[in-house]
């Protein structure tokens, strides 16, 4: 509108820009709304594949508890699965909540036309904010879990790596645009709403593919004998040298109805005898002396009937045999001795004995987690710790330990983190803070300076509260001279609970 114009003109050009304007909000409402209608029924397609995944998922619970040993690490597998899915698409929801919830109404489409909450969340300058930033590392996250599930499976490899890559996208004048803004910046906030519920959709019906993929990839193992493999099922890892080892070599398919015709098995090269082992249903159960200590091989061969000749299932196996354990593990996690008055770590275990059965006394002693334990000295120069071990067998085995019990070393005086060849003008050293440290230490102490005692050369000592200069050591500060050396002694220190020794002094040589 030119300045010359009339007011009549001018109110007639305001009319047309508003007239303009509400063309422009009309058409933007009808696509807003298409938005939401869109929004809406991928929602709805979101919940029918939750439902879908979610009898997948009973329906594999139920085989695995039906057939443990074929189903049970698909079930573990798919449990994976369900996890990385419902993380990222709750993290989504999170998001679209909040959008959501920047108005009054989320059904109101036509209201939902501003991007500016997004902007601010995702977007700071040419860069992206924290919030941004992590958006797209749910994303490639998201897509690296998963990769690690599917295993060789290329077509959901290449449609992971498609949909989860947030790589830049060509806008309509072939300029590459990052991910983010591409898809993002800018937008109203229901196109972003439903945007990110697509996103959730891709990630459901990549959930459906993947758990489809699982079991079309275990009813394809079981087509031939040739497939089956054999396992070992024992009740401990292991065995002590006297001991009957009595493992189990099982098919991987455990049926009832599936015996060897003849069984050939060696142990450590030497052929076993019939009573050395039995043939029940699926499995060959060993009956057979641990040996001496060390690892045992089981070798041979079972063989089936299948199509009318015989098929061999090759055996190769291994144990091993352990020395019973008469001795146990102590160690100070810091070092060979233990400190008065401080929670010392301890690891104390035993050898081929898990931590729930072994059992650990001492004055001061207490168990965190595991075979993790603090011990806190009550006094004297010397520390037992005793401990027992429970063996499968009943029995229990013993041991025990000594540690030197030492005092805390002397903290050393510092004054503004310094503690040799300290130089300081007057000012500087009138606003430095006084403390006290256990250099090379361990032990996270933080000693609480309370008073000290400030010395210039020529003049009666101050004693000082606290651990700054006063005023009446400012005062003496004053009088020193250029180049006198002033000492910081008697520093008094505490930490709550703990008796520490007298502190070591400071010397500052005075700078002007």
């Amino acid at each position: 509108m030119a300045g010359g114009d009339s007011p009549r003109q001018r109110m007639i050009n305001l009319m047309y820009l508003v007239f303009i304007a509400m063309l422009a909000l009309n058409m933007s409402k009808e696509v807003l709304n298409a938005f939401g209608l869109l929004n809406v029924n991928i929602e709805e397609s979101n919940e029918a594949a939750t439902v879908k995944n979610q009898n997948a998922m009973a329906g594999l619970a139920q085989l695995a508890s039906e057939q443990p040993a074929k189903y049970k690490p698909l079930q573990q597998k798919a449990e994976q699965v369900d996890k990385i899915s419902k993380d990222y698409y709750a993290y989504l929801d999170g998001i679209k909540s909040e959008l959501e919830g920047t108005v009054e109404d989320p059904e109101d489409y036509a209201v939902m036309d501003k991007g500016d909450y997004l902007d601010q969340e995702f977007f700071r300058g040419d860069g992206y904010t924290d919030r941004g930033q992590e958006f797209l590392n749910r994303m490639t996250s998201y897509r690296d879990n998963m990769l690690s599930v599917v295993g060789n499976n290329t077509a959901l490899k290449n449609e992971l790596n498609e949909k989860f890559t947030p790589a830049p996208e060509e806008d309509r004048d072939g300029n590459e645009v990052e991910y983010l803004k591409y898809h993002y910046q800018g937008f109203p906030l229901i196109a972003s709403v439903a945007k990110i519920t697509l996103l959730q959709s891709q990630v459901k019906n990549t959930e459906t593919e993947v758990l489809s993929d699982l079991l079309q990839g275990q009813m394809e193992k079981e087509v031939s004998m040739d497939n089956y493999t054999t396992l070992m099922e024992q009740p401990k890892s292991a065995y002590f040298n006297g001991e009957k080892f009595d493992g189990e070599i099982v098919l991987g398919r455990k049926d009832a109805t599936l015996k060897p015709n003849r069984v050939e098995l060696k142990l450590d090269g030497r052929a076993l005898s019939e009573n050395q082992y039995s043939i029940e249903a699926g499995r060959i159960k060993l009956d057979v002396g641990a040996g001496n200590p060390g690892e045992h091989e089981i070798t041979g061969a079972l063989y089936f009937e299948e199509g009318g000749e015989e098929k061999e299932v090759v055996v190769n196996q291994s144990f091993a045999t352990i020395p019973k354990p008469d001795s146990a593990t102590i160690s100070a996690d810091k070092m060979n001795v233990v400190y008065q008055a401080v929670d010392n770590p301890m690891t104390i275990s035993f050898a081929g004995i898990p931590d729930n059965n072994v059992t650990a006394s001492a004055p001061g002693l207490n168990k965190v987690s595991g075979n993790k334990y603090t011990v806190k000295p009550r006094g004297g120069k010397e520390l037992v710790i005793n401990v027992t071990g429970k063996l499968p067998d009943g029995g229990t085995v013993t041991d025990s330990k000594s540690f030197r019990i030492k005092s805390l070393p002397r903290p050393t005086g510092m004054v503004s983190g310094q503690y040799e060849n300290v130089k300081k003008t007057r000012s500087s050293l009138g606003i430095s803070t006084i403390s006290a440290e256990f250099l090379d230490f361990d032990f996270n102490l933080k000693p609480q300076v309370t008073s000290f005692l400030f010395q210039v050369p020529g003049k009666p000592s101050i004693t000082v509260n606290g651990n700054k200069l006063d005023a009446r050591a400012k005062g003496l500060l004053a009088q020193a001279r250029r180049g006198d050396l002033v000492q910081i002694a008697n520093i008094k220190a505490i930490v709550p609970g703990v008796n520490i020794k007298s502190t070591s002094s400071v010397t500052i040589e005075i700078t002007d």
